[in-house]
């Protein structure tokens, strides 16, 4: 007779994630947790060494932080020879992943 033990973890919950600029909460009624996150993990050389930083982003902070960061570049570029043509893309990796296929 062969017996077997099971041992099972209890799955870690998360109750909410709030954005950290405005304090509201990320869940999309229906369809869960919808955030962006800011990272940063600083490494040896660097003036915050050592350092990791995460931010969490509700959808419309996200965005109004990408448009911030869009404008910053469009500034420090405004006057090279060949301007980017990609500007509304700015971050964009891949559209129509709706299912976080890699």
């Amino acid at each position: 007779m062969i017996v077997k033990h099971v041992v099972t973890q209890p799955a870690e919950t998360v109750a909410d994630i709030t954005c950290d600029v405005c304090c509201q909460s990320t869940r999309v009624e229906g369809y869960g947790q919808q955030f962006g996150t800011l990272q940063a993990h600083w490494g040896y050389g660097s003036k915050h060494d050592g350092e990791r930083y995460e931010v969490y982003l509700c959808e419309p902070c996200f965005f109004r932080t990408l448009s911030a960061l869009r404008r910053e570049r469009m500034v420090n570029t405004m006057f090279d020879e060949e301007p980017s043509t990609a500007e509304d893309e700015f971050g964009l990796v891949r559209r129509g992943d709706f299912w976080s296929d890699s």
